[in-house]
This record gives C-alpha cells, sequence and structure tokens, in this order.
C-alpha cells in the first residue's frame, strides 16, 4: 500500500475554521501567439483537495491554459497566485520545485528506459545528494536512492504495474503508458497534478482503471487535480466543479450538474453557436 510523504498540507482540504482553501487562482489572463488569441480574460481558481475539470471543445485554449499555469507559457496580461505567491515568469522547472505536476496529452516519456527508471526520474528534485556522491553510488547516495526507489515501488503497486516494471515502456500498449506517466508525476508528491487529457485514446476497461486511480489519489491522499478531459461521462463522475472554454473565452464554471444543464455550453458542443 502506498502510503502519504513529502507535504504533510496534502492532508487536508480545509482549514480549522471548516472553510476550502484556495490552492491556485487565475485571474484575467489572456495569452496570444502573434494575432491569434488563444485564451481571453480567464479568469478560475482550484481550491485545495478539489478534482477541477477544464472542458470544450477542439481549439477552446484548454492545454494552451495548463501550460500557462506550469509556466511553459507566460501570458501578456492576468496574474497567477499559487499557495498564496504571485508568479512572475515562472519557467516549467520552477513550477515543478514549488509542486506542481503534469502529465502530457502525447505520452512525453523516455521510451528506452524501464517503467520503474521512468518514475525514478520524477524523483529527481527530491534528491539532495551531489553529483560526486551520485557517480560513486555509496554512503548517503546509496541510501538516499534506497529510500526513492522504495517510493517508486510503492507508486507501481498503487498503479498495478509490477508486471511491467523492469520493460522498456516504449514496448508497452499506450494506456500502459499513459499509467506510467502517472505515475512519474506521482513521484513529484505535487501539491498540484495537471493531467492533459488522460484518458484518451483509451477504451473502457483502460478509462474505468484511470479513473479509479485518479479518484483514489484525491480522496485517499487529498491530491488535488485539475484535468483537462473530453469524456463527459468521466468528467461527470470525476469533478468537482468545471470550468468550461470555447475559443479560449470561459463560458461556464460551476458544479457538473450545472455546467451540463448551461444552454451556451450545449450550443458550444453541438456547434449551434457558431
Amino acid at each position: 500500500m502506498i502510503t502519504q510523504t513529502g507535504h504533510s498540507d496534502l492532508q487536508t482540504a480545509e482549514q480549522p475554521d471548516g472553510q476550502a482553501t484556495e490552492l491556485l487562482s487565475v485571474a484575467n489572463v489572456s495569452l496570444s501567439f502573434g494575432g491569434v488569441q488563444a485564451i481571453t480574460d480567464i479568469s478560475f481558481n482550484i481550491m485545495k483537495g478539489e478534482v477541477r475539470a477544464i472542458i470544450g471543445p477542439n481549439g477552446a485554449g484548454k492545454t494552451s491554459l495548463l501550460n500557462v499555469i506550469n509556466g511553459f507559457y507566460h501570458p501578456q496580461e492576468g496574474v497567477i497566485n499559487f499557495r498564496g505567491k504571485q508568479r512572475r515568469r515562472m519557467k516549467p522547472y520552477q513550477a515543478a520545485a514549488s509542486g506542481i505536476a503534469r502529465t502530457f496529452q502525447n505520452v512525453a516519456l523516455f521510451k528506452g528506459m524501464s517503467t520503474l527508471d521512468n518514475i525514478m526520474s520524477g524523483r529527481s528534485l527530491k534528491m539532495h545528494r551531489g553529483f560526486f556522491w551520485q557517480v560513486l553510488h555509496v554512503g548517503p547516495a546509496r541510501n538516499e536512492e534506497i529510500r526513492h526507489r522504495k517510493r517508486v515501488e510503492e507508486i507501481i503497486d498503487f498503479l498495478e504495474i509490477a508486471h511491467i516494471r523492469k520493460q522498456p515502456v516504449g514496448r508497452l500498449p499506450y494506456g500502459l503508458q499513459k499509467r506510467v506517466e502517472l505515475g512519474r508525476a506521482m513521484a513529484m508528491e505535487p501539491d498540484l497534478l495537471l493531467l492533459d487529457e488522460p484518458m484518451a485514446g483509451m477504451n473502457l476497461e483502460e478509462k474505468e482503471d484511470m479513473s479509479r486511480f485518479i479518484i483514489d489519489l484525491n480522496t485517499e491522499f487529498g491530491t488535488t487535480i485539475a484535468l483537462i478531459e473530453h469524456d463527459m461521462g468521466v468528467v461527470m463522475d470525476l469533478a468537482d466543479r468545471v470550468v468550461v472554454l470555447d475559443y479560449g473565452k470561459k463560458i461556464a464554471d460551476g458544479t457538473p450538474t450545472e455546467v451540463q444543464a448551461s444552454q451556451e455550453v450545449i450550443d458550444a458542443y453541438l456547434g449551434v453557436a457558431h
């Protein structure tokens, strides 16, 4: 059984007075590439401990929004606050170090490396011994690696992929590769986990498995999750709140039931508004 370590504030999503804590806020963010406006004046927040879905038709700006949150893109306008601190022009590695992990729409793994080594790479930011000790692989460095490998083995057991732990990920079916990528993100023990279409290309059984892992991550370990997903059934089952984008603008924000009933959302998905 995987055990929760790392950030102690992942244990609860509420303040002592019972009020939910805001983990991240996006305020009036706009992003353009030349003359193309990808995101226009987007504002929403993510509360600690929730599953927050970001949905919309193709080209709505969803992935661009995730890229802004994890520092890959820098918006021309607007402010992002994470854990109460305003961020300006943060790089992806700085976002990772601050507690934001990410998976990608297209699997981004080291294809020649094993499942174990890919997930182990997610522990790199938590390794504190210098290059000299790592090369010698003795004493403190060896003890540190043993501790991190134990954590990785717990993640492998949690994701039920022990049978592929030594296989090169490039030889694995797509659904298992997506599971390995989730494991690598988990290995970072993030405060905020960004999932970009975690179930894209999966069959029904694989989607059910991934949904179960996401639910367990959120409910058992308190991991805050923001995900992009096109399968509306999955969104309605997983999400606490949903923000809807269309052509780079926010058109709805609320509970799954509220969003599902929005005529503007219905029109956007059916193409009526365009």
